[in-house]
């Protein structure tokens, strides 16, 4: 039997192994913003060197990523490498943007499921918050895209399911230029928007009242609409159309 030699970790490796594990656990969350250096400093008692060589190599492991002005986010972990030719793929023809549809789906519809089960009174303010500025933006005649991206993401968090989290966050970091294009040419009627927002309406009261089965049902309608309004807009335009 032949033993290894016991090394000791540097101080910046105890601090990664710990943020890392956080992650792991989902108690730091895809887009949530790490405490600044000096506050984990004073955290882990260490001075801010090995805090900062630490955030350095999450950073480049792929589980941080930092903002000019904003700070350290979580990343997702989930690998989005595949971004560029994601996209090459949905736009290749009409069917791949329906399969898109289809997954979304058959993702979304168990996401509002399991969120109706577990979501908690700080996530209910939240939707509340996000309908609220939903419905502003539909008075002021704006388009909602932004916040419909943050209503399902925090439909992914009520889950607390830490894997389904990191592969929403995946699937909209994506997609996020294409669902905004989705939004701007496939619903420019009042008529559309306005559907859009009672369906959101909906699908965020089952979740609120515990309803898990009505949750599944409203959004599975909700992207069904999607699915039949995108299908108009292609059947007369071609799929190149959805391009800026």
């Amino acid at each position: 039997m032949k033993f290894k030699p016991i090394k000791q970790k540097k101080l910046s490796e105890e601090i990664s192994d710990q943020i890392k594990e956080l992650i792991l656990k989902g108690e730091f969350k895809p887009g949530d913003k790490l405490p600044p250096e000096r506050n984990l400093a004073g955290i882990f008692s260490v001075s801010r060197p090995p805090v900062r060589e630490a955030i350095n190599a999450l950073t480049a492991m792929g589980f941080l990523e930092k903002h000019h002005g904003e700070g350290t986010i979580v990343k997702s972990i989930v690998s989005t490498k595949m971004g560029d030719p994601f996209s090459d793929l949905i736009l290749h023809s009409k069917e791949k943007v329906t399969e898109l549809i289809e997954v979304r789906k058959g993702i979304e519809s168990w996401t509002s499921y399991y969120a109706a089960l577990r979501r908690t009174e700080e996530e209910v303010v939240q939707f509340d918050e996000i309908i609220k500025s939903m419905e502003d933006s539909f008075e002021a005649g704006k388009t909602s895209e932004e916040e419909d991206s943050r209503l399902h993401i925090t439909i992914a968090r009520a889950t607390h399911n830490v894997i389904w989290l990191h592969m929403m966050h995946t699937i909209f970091d994506v997609m996020q230029e294409f669902l905004n294009l989705i939004w701007q040419k496939v619903y420019p009627d009042t008529e559309d928007r306005a559907i859009l927002l009672k369906q959101h309406r909906g699908i965020v009261d089952a979740i609120k009242n515990s309803n898990s089965q009505d949750a599944y049902e409203r959004m599975l309608e909700h992207l069904s609409f999607a699915e039949q309004k995108t299908l108009a807009f292609l059947s007369r335009n071609s799929v190149h159309d959805l391009l800026p």
